[in-house]
């Protein structure tokens, strides 16, 4: 089976305390479920590059700075994919679904509650967790 390189965007707001989300297409694999913005990568292109276009194609916006997060593996009964997760900390534009989809801003500690593909489960549960480290450090 071959595996499915996709570029995905954690993108922050200015305050790094809201990620946004993308809700999947009813007919789309995995649909009805949120995802981080992006998409399949094209043959030999670099992945900050795919994530730049990705963005700009589904959702409209420039990514201006961009740090790679992570990389996850995950074989779904029909395909394999590999998601590079990059972290999204600035932006040009405002983001809105070209392609008819939902978008919704959700602060980091609720995104728990969400439906999401099970490949991006653990890094929501990356952000669940660095949200609620960066609350202790604040109160402490």
């Amino acid at each position: 089976m071959n595996t499915i390189d996709v570029v995905a965007g954690v993108i922050f707001d200015s305050a790094r305390t809201h990620v946004l989300v993308a809700l999947r297409k009813p007919e789309q694999h995995q649909g009805n479920r949120w995802e981080f913005p992006g998409g399949k990568l094209e043959a030999g292109e670099a992945l900050q590059d795919g994530l730049v276009r990705e963005l700009r194609e589904e959702i409209g916006i420039n990514a201006t700075q961009c740090q790679a997060r992570t990389i996850i593996e995950h074989s779904y009964p029909d395909k394999q994919v590999r998601l590079h997760f990059w972290d999204v900390l600035a932006f040009e534009g405002t983001p809105e679904g070209i392609e008819g989809q939902q978008l919704q801003w959700v602060a980091l500690p609720d995104l728990a509650s969400l439906a999401f593909p099970e490949a991006n489960q653990g890094i929501v549960d990356q952000l669940v967790a660095e949200s609620q480290t960066r609350c202790s450090d604040l109160s402490g």
